[in-house]
């Protein structure tokens, strides 16, 4: 089975002229697809405002990589960036739980924690992320 999926991204924004494919083209592809490019794709989703669209490339990477930090972050971004707050939350506390150095991360969750009305147990988290300079 294959998976297919609507692109056109390489023309407008990585700007190759070699690249043949516009907006509304469909790319079929294997589901061997490796996951860096999975990974690579979602990246480029949020960057052009696919928050959504992101996290649904990311969530299959994050469960064959349970321990890749940059996927872990990617997808919590995307689920911010969609509003998806739970789901942000429960990763960003993987992340944290995954590296406890990352001050972006601890900052991210607290962020995620105000926009659900939750100052107090953001406080905290504000000041981990301060604590190790983020």
């Amino acid at each position: 089975m294959s998976v297919t999926y609507a692109i056109g991204l390489c023309t407008m924004f990585l700007r190759n002229p070699r690249c043949s494919l516009t907006v509304g083209d469909v790319v079929t592809t294997s589901p061997e697809t490796d996951l860096h490019s999975e990974y690579l794709r979602a990246d480029l989703m949020l960057a052009v405002g696919q928050p959504t669209e992101a996290a649904r490339i990311l969530a299959p990477v994050v469960d064959a990589e349970p321990g890749n930090e940059a996927a872990l972050e990617l997808l919590a971004r995307s689920y911010f960036g969609s509003a998806q707050l739970s789901r942000a939350e429960e990763a960003l506390r993987r992340l944290v739980a995954l590296a406890p150095a990352n001050g972006w991360a601890w900052r991210a969750l607290a962020r995620t924690l105000e926009r659900q009305s939750r100052p107090e147990e953001a406080a905290p988290h504000h000041r981990m992320a301060d604590a190790l300079g983020d």
